[in-house]
């Protein structure tokens, strides 16, 4: 279909998948960004039908056959756009006549989502440091007089009847409760810069899973689905570990009594780069997901979930997902969620460690 070396050029640096059909609606070329989209090559892609690789959530068809027949654009926006292995996005699509190829028609897909990729690196940060610094001002301030409520509970206790000691060992229980909710913000706040290195990520996940099914996730199903190929990610391998478990930990604790299923994901995604505000960009290729069938995140805090004293659960800190969100944008790298009843999956984009023998081959010439 593009044989022209310019065009293939401009068609595999689009930012956003595309993919041409045929009269009969079957795809004849997917871009690079496309393959990332449809998690497939495009070898597996073409000759498919393409409302059997791309699902969209409106009655499509006949608007799409009038724009065909008309050679006329065909613009909609705000739909949920779906592939079969992942999730809806939602999206927006700009479809359009292939000049000088009658009956060929383009798909240009944006998924709104980017626009988030593009500025959450930036805003988590920025939320982190606010509640850092608050936190730190109100675990410092708290603590200390805890500690002599807690000292002179016990004295009291010394010298009073057993019915009058339920009261002081109330106390100094729930003193120590409120100590160890405040170290979990000082742990927040006192996260240092991560130490990066090549690390496989597999290691970190089997790490997790194993540690997992020892004590919180025992009642939990935690299965591999892992791309063997995958290369080194750069990352701290300490902090990385501390993101893993505290997905699994927090899946592991909504799912139902009896169990649940967490399938550990991971793939490569070329196609995927974080472009920040001040217009560098970054390749974050790695991808980790974990994913569970849970209950899945309740409505109202869905898209703060990522922020700083927001929970779900009843008597939850509101700090883990906080803590993951800025681990990993620390690691330069970036987390989101999408959540339905029976599927929740987070995923990690990671960047990928320089290949060291590039680099000794570029040294040597």
């Amino acid at each position: 279909m593009i044989q022209d070396a310019e065009e293939k050029m401009i068609w595999s640096s689009l930012p956003i998948p595309g993919v041409i059909v045929d009269p009969g609606d079957k795809i004849t070329e997917i871009n690079s960004a496309a393959e990332g989209f449809l998690n497939a090559s495009s070898k597996t892609i073409i000759g498919e039908p393409v409302w059997d690789r791309i699902m969209i959530d409106a009655p499509l068809e006949e608007a799409f056959e009038r724009a065909r027949s008309s050679n006329s654009p065909l613009f909609v926006n705000d739909v949920d756009v779906g592939t079969g292995s992942r999730a809806p996005l939602h999206c927006n699509l700009q479809i359009a006549p292939l000049q000088g190829r009658p009956g060929y028609m383009i798909f240009l897909i944006s998924p709104r989502e980017l626009a988030g990729r593009m500025t959450q690196s930036h805003s988590v940060k920025s939320a982190a440091k606010s509640a850092i610094g608050m936190a730190e001002m109100l675990a410092h301030e708290i603590k200390n007089p805890l500690a002599g409520i807690t000292g002179a509970a016990q004295l009291l206790s010394m010298n009073l009847s057993a019915e009058d000691m339920e009261l002081t060992d109330l106390i100094v229980a729930e003193s120590r409760r409120i100590v160890k909710l405040l170290e979990q913000v000082e742990q927040f706040g006192n996260l240092s810069e991560p130490h990066r290195v090549p690390v496989n990520v597999h290691d970190v996940l089997d790490r997790a899973r194993r540690s997992a099914l020892l004590g919180f996730g025992a009642h939990m199903k935690i299965v591999e689905d892992y791309d063997p190929s995958l290369p080194l990610a750069m990352g701290d391998p300490d902090q990385l570990l501390q993101v893993v478990l505290n997905l699994i930990k927090n899946a592991s604790e909504a799912a139902d009594k009896k169990g649940g299923n967490i399938r550990l994901h991971t793939f490569y995604e070329h196609s995927f780069r974080l472009r920040r505000a001040d217009g560098t960009g970054q390749s974050l290729p790695l991808q980790i997901e974990i994913i569970d069938d849970g209950p899945g995140l309740p409505e109202d805090i869905k898209g703060d979930i990522f922020d700083p004293f927001v929970s779900g659960r009843e008597n939850g800190t509101g700090l883990g997902l906080a803590l993951v969100s800025k681990i990993i944008s620390d690691h330069d790298g970036w987390i989101s969620v999408e959540s339905v009843p029976g599927r929740t999956v987070f995923k990690i984009s990671l960047p990928m460690a320089p290949d060291p023998t590039r680099r000794n081959k570029k040294e040597s010439s």
